[in-house]
Parts: C-alpha cells; structure tokens; sequence
C-alpha cells in the first residue's frame, strides 16, 4: 500500500509538470505555533506529527482516503491529498449522481406534491415519500461523510481538490486541516421542515467541514466554497429556497479551543455557525475559538453566527456581496465575541449598521473596525440604529484574548488577507 501511494503522487506531480522543488518543505508534520489561537492552549495541537512512517499516506481517490482514515482512529497519521477527489464516487472510483442514490421510489415532484403546505399543512412530513427521501439520504451519507479521528493532520497537495465531502471531526482530539480546496459539500435529498422560521425552510445535511464535540483543532490555508452547484441558481419551492449546501465549517456540540486562520470562506449563504442551540447549555465554558486573517467573500451571513463561546475574531477581511446580504457577525445567546481590527469592503447599500446582528445577545466587544476604508465605531452605530428593535449590546463580553499572534491594523491586514489567505497559500 505503502509503495503504491508513492507511485501515485509521483504519477500525479508528473501529469501536472510539478517542478521537483515546488513542495520542498513539508508542511505535513508542521504544528500550531505558541499562542496561536485558542487551539495553542494548554498542551497546543500537534495533529498527526508524530505519526511513523507507515501512516503516512498519499491519497488520490476516495477509497484510499477512506482507508487512510481508518474509520476515524486515534492512531497519529499523516494524510496528504492530491489530485482532485470525489466524495460521490462507488467502490470502483465511478461518479455517483444524485439518481444513483435514490430508493424506494423516492422522486421530487412527488415529495414536492405531497408536502405541499397548501394540502399537507403544517406537520412535519411523513408517509412514503418522506421514507424514501430518508432512505436515499442515507445512501449518499455513506458515501460522502467522512469522519476523522484523533492525532490527524490531513493537508492538500498543490492543487489538491476535496469536493462533495462532508469531512466530521467527530468527538476527536489534536487535529489539523491545511492547504486544501474543500468544496460543494451538496445533499441531493434536503427535507421540508413546514415551521422553521414560521414560513417553513428546506433543511440541508452537509458542512464541508464540521467540528463536532471535538477541540484542539486547527483549520488553515483552507478554502471553502459551493464551487460547481451555486445555491443561487437552484429553484424555489414553497416560496423558499432549494439549498443545496449547509455550513463551510461549523462549530458545535461542544467543540472547544479552535483556531481557524488564513482561509477563505466564498460564495455561500450561511458560512460558519459556533454553537448549534440556544438551549445547548451544555456549551458553556467550550466553544473557545480564534478566527484571524480570514477571507470572508460573497457570504450572505454567519461569519460567524456565535452562542455560548469565547471567540476572538481579529484581523479577518471581509468582502460584503450585494445581493441578499444579512450581517456578517451574529451574536446570540451568551456569546462573547471579541472582535478586532477586521476591515469590512462593502460592494452595494450596505450600512454599518447591516454587519452585526443579535438574537438574545448581550454584549460584543468591537474596535479598529474599518469599512470602506475609512475607521468605525461599530458597537455604537450598531445600537443607534437598532434600539428599536432589539436590545442594545453592551461592550464587556466578560473576557480579554490572551492567545494570540501579533495582531495588525485593518488596513494592514486587508492587504495581507487579500494577498495570503486560502489554499495554496501557506508561505
């Protein structure tokens, strides 16, 4: 096995004319620097450095990575990733579509006129077809959640491509994720769920990236997008939209002292949710996480949405789209986030204002905002213009960052950002 993933990454540097010395350094046994972030503390995270040689894979197509994996094993182990891989893919490496995956006679149309509100009403849906959108679901669920165990570092190759998967660090420890593209994480068989949000909202299934009851993690130079099926150009059903795409990297049950750095987050509706319930109470105390030098583009809302956590969020670049904008940082139920320096570019009618949003929140600590290029005092625009409809948020959010790195102006961090964040990228 071993010489066979040697020859495939030597087979695949040399179908891309990849000079000998492009990936000199290697990045694999790289850990998170002192003081980097919430994940640097206490004993910091070191994901799979200490891995021996036999586990130390190099993966080209789903059924290696699978295997690399190890169903989601503790044992330390080094993943690179080349090429491109696809998460929808059988046994045999062939492309699984969204028809493969369905059974027992599941078909839209006719989930579509089974649940329709006007007839079916307000209960949650049942009978036939809801079986058989379960049952199809599952299917595709085998394929492309991929859980990642303890003491794993799993970094992309140059060029290397991750798509259709929902990789679950799941009740894991001390893991890194670097240097890879993950993209279009699409659930072929969302459900209706009649009284979300009192109008009733399609519900979706896959992050591209999803922290669950999991700490010591760090998430860097990675890019996230829906690239290859936009949400945008998907149809409206029930007079809502048909989402393909849940989160890029979520947060929650628990998860604890994460870092996320240099990324790039594109192109997407709801981006990062910390924290998955408000009546999660169990979260308090956890859902310690460092977002610096982040690329937020095009994204329409939850960069970050925040419950319970300590979250510091410092340096990030943010690129506003113009068409069904949100807020970029949501505040919600005990949340204290602390936020620094980021700078804020706006493309269309986009106030102040419009950048936070609250949901029970209490407080948010804010300086060296700069939107549009020119210095902010957000918290306080925030307020007047919203003391109408929600409760003013205070400035104490109860703690002060103490782990971090060096932390630049805005206008120095939107170049660098700009420069520097995503895959690809590391220095």
């Amino acid at each position: 096995m071993r010489l066979r993933h040697i020859a495939a990454a030597a087979g695949v540097l040399g179908v891309l004319c990849v000079p000998a010395h492009a990936d000199a350094r290697d990045i694999s046994r790289d850990t998170l620097p002192a003081n980097d972030g919430w994940a640097s503390e206490g004993v910091g995270t070191t994901g799979g450095a200490a891995a021996d040689a036999e586990h130390v894979f190099v993966v080209t197509d789903r059924a290696e990575l699978v295997a690399a994996l190890d169903g989601g094993s503790a044992t330390p182990k080094i993943i690179k990733i080349a090429g491109t891989i696809d998460a929808n893919t059988d046994d045999d490496g062939d492309h699984l579509s969204c028809a493969d995956y369905a059974t027992d006679g599941y078909d839209l149309q006719k989930y579509l006129a089974a649940y329709d509100p006007r007839t079916w009403g307000s209960a949650k849906p049942s009978g036939p077809q809801e079986e058989a959108r379960q049952a199809s679901a599952a299917r595709q669920a085998e394929r492309v959640t991929l859980t990642v165990g303890s003491n794993t570092t799993i970094v992309g190759l140059k060029g290397a491509v991750l798509k259709g998967a929902n990789l679950q660090v799941k009740n894991a420890t001390n893991v890194i994720i670097r240097n890879l593209d993950s993209r279009d994480a699409y659930d072929c068989f969302p459900v209706w769920q009649p009284n979300t949000g009192g109008l009733g909202d399609w519900k979706t299934a896959y992050d591209n990236i999803w922290l669950t009851g999991s700490n010591h993690v760090w998430v860097d130079h990675v890019t996230l997008s829906d690239k290859g099926h936009p949400d945008e150009k998907e149809p409206t059903y029930f007079g809502r939209n048909y989402l393909r795409h849940d989160g890029l990297l979520d947060i929650t049950n628990g998860s604890d002292l994460v870092t996320v750095s240099w990324s790039r987050f594109a192109d997407h509706d709801k981006a990062m949710l910390i924290g998955n319930s408000d009546s999660a109470t169990g979260d308090r105390g956890k859902l310690r996480v460092t977002l610096h030098h982040n690329q937020f583009e095009s994204v329409v809302q939850r960069a970050p949405r925040v419950r319970f956590g300590q979250v510091h969020v410092y340096n990030n670049r943010y690129v506003v789209p113009t068409d069904d904008y949100r807020y970029s940082i949501g505040v919600s139920t005990e949340s204290g986030v602390y936020a620094q320096n980021n700078a804020f570019t706006t493309l269309g009618r986009i106030e102040v204002a419009d950048l936070v949003k609250s949901w029970n929140g209490a407080a948010l600590h804010d300086e060296g905002t700069l939107f549009n290029g020119f210095p902010v005092d957000l918290l306080p625009i925030y307020n007047a213009y919203n003391s109408g409809s929600e409760r003013d948020l205070t400035a104490d959010v109860g703690w002060t960052p103490t782990l971090h790195t060096k932390i630049d102006s805005a206008e120095a961090a939107d170049r660098e950002v700009a420069r520097g964040a995503g895959a690809g990228r590391i220095p």
